[in-house]
């Protein structure tokens, strides 16, 4: 199970979900549409992209064997407890099964763009973890724009939808821009915690990554200035939060209101206390705890679905 990060591939699956029942649907159903996505195409979704998530951990461990045992080699699973074959195996297995998955919602909506995303994204994410991860910024943005595309596959499948079955009405109507305008935050927000989580882990594991030659960016620029990269972006990010808080989100702003509280406590102060946890480390369990308070922060962050889908409720 570890081999799969099953409690990855859990969140991914929640997530989605959580997004499809609590932003989705609301705004379906302000706009007088109700639920579109029959719950066996919101499976076969959400199958086909924690299938292909959980093949593409297995096949990072595959090309990691090396990195792993001067990282972490408490935590080696492939050629300790599972043969490398069996890991490559298993990878194309899940992989596979993915993307059938993923080709059947496609056909099922008509929807070409999701059946590119479900043959490319397996493809990455093996080109990722054989060779972009060792470049310099590649491999982190490859993986933050594939946590991105998680929300926006559900706002896809959405609109897909919508158009097949309302395909004379939908030109007159902002919905489609609604579900791509709300959900697309929660991609932006991804990408933007993925990526600071992503080389936060490179920090964690620059001692391999040297090793072994990696092009990393605490091994091309250092550690001081990869500290101060990753400030610059928690910064801009809880200035963007600001942002649409203050300008875009309907919410009332005052400090009483629920919205603000959530954030506040939610994710700006975990946010901040990044910035302090990531100057303070200086081994590789100090940023492990950086990096999991990130992944907390962006849970926290997802869950914010739920404020949304209180407040399209009550209007």
């Amino acid at each position: 199970m570890k081999l799969v990060r099953w409690s990855n591939v859990l969140f991914l699956a929640v997530l989605m979900w959580v997004l499809e029942k609590w932003v989705a649907t609301p705004l379906l159903d302000q706009a007088l549409f109700g639920e579109q996505l029959p719950w066996y195409i919101l499976l076969l979704l959400i199958l086909a992209t924690t299938l292909i998530a959980a093949g593409g951990y297995v096949v990072n461990d595959y090309f990691d064997v090396k990195i792993d045992r001067i990282n972490r080699p408490d935590e080696l699973i492939v050629t300790r407890s599972v043969s490398k074959p069996a890991a490559m195996r298993l990878s194309w297995i899940l992989s596979g099964i993915g993307m059938v998955c993923g080709i059947a919602v496609a056909a099922l909506l008509r929807s070409f763009t999701l059946g590119i995303i479900f043959v490319i994204v397996p493809g990455l994410l093996w080109f990722y973890s054989s060779s972009y991860k060792r470049l310099f910024m590649v491999g982190n943005l490859t993986i933050a724009l594939l946590a991105a595309l998680a929300p926006m596959m559900v706002a896809i499948a959405n609109v897909a939808i919508l158009n097949l079955r309302y395909e004379i009405i939908m030109p007159y109507t902002t919905l489609g821009n609604d579900i791509y305008l709300w959900l697309g935050g929660f991609a932006l927000f991804a990408f933007l915690l993925t990526w600071i989580r992503e080389i936060v882990k490179d920090l964690q594991d620059q001692m391999g990554d040297r090793e072994l030659e990696c092009h990393t960016m605490p091994v091309v620029w250092g550690e001081k200035w990869t500290k101060v990269f990753v400030t610059v972006l928690i910064v801009g990010t809880l200035a963007l939060i600001g942002h649409l808080w203050y300008h875009v989100l309907p919410f009332e702003t005052g400090w009483r209101s629920a919205s603000t509280r959530y954030i506040a406590l939610g994710i700006v102060i975990p946010l901040l206390s990044c910035i302090w946890l990531l100057w303070s480390a200086k081994i590789p369990s100090e940023y492990k705890t950086c990096q999991q308070t990130l992944k907390f922060t962006m849970l926290i962050g997802m869950l914010y679905s739920f404020i949304i889908w209180r407040y399209l409720g009550m209007s």
